[in-house]
């Protein structure tokens, strides 16, 4: 019987993860900013865009769409942002504290007068060719409705 012998995997230089960390932060310093453009500049054409718990929109003109309605309906800041990279660069994930305010009342949620909410929320991504390929959003509806609701 001969002993199973350990082959690390292959890792990329270092500078494959730091550019998609500073992609990830890029997008998000754009976010806090509300520069929006800038954060169309951080994704491919063909961006897929997994809505919390609901449907996935393809293509930058959705995603355009998406940060009006949201530009409209909320005010927030992301912060206490941790960003963390695959070894390759290919994938990464953020943790973060969403800081809002609802401003007008969206699609299907309660109204709105400007209640004032925080919550932990969560993003995974996929890279290709040094711009965002899929962006994953996360957080607890149940929380935010709960908040605004109070």
């Amino acid at each position: 019987m001969t002993a199973a012998v350990y082959t690390p995997p292959h890792y990329l230089p270092r500078a494959a993860v730091s550019a998609t960390a500073e992609l990830i932060h890029r997008y998000y310093q754009a976010f806090n900013r509300a520069d929006w453009e800038a954060m169309l500049a951080c994704l491919t054409e063909d961006v897929a865009h997994d809505l919390n718990q609901g449907e996935r929109q393809v293509g930058i003109d959705a995603f355009r769409a998406f940060l009006a309605r949201m530009d409209r309906s909320y005010a927030e800041q992301l912060r206490d942002i941790v960003v963390m990279v695959s070894e390759d660069g290919a994938r990464a994930g953020a943790e973060y504290v969403v800081h809002g305010t609802y401003k007008v009342g969206d699609e299907g949620l309660p109204p709105a007068h400007g209640q004032r909410y925080v919550l932990p929320g969560g993003a995974f991504f996929e890279i290709r060719d040094g711009k965002i390929a899929r962006v994953t959003n996360y957080y607890n509806l149940q929380d935010w409705i709960a908040q605004i609701s109070a």
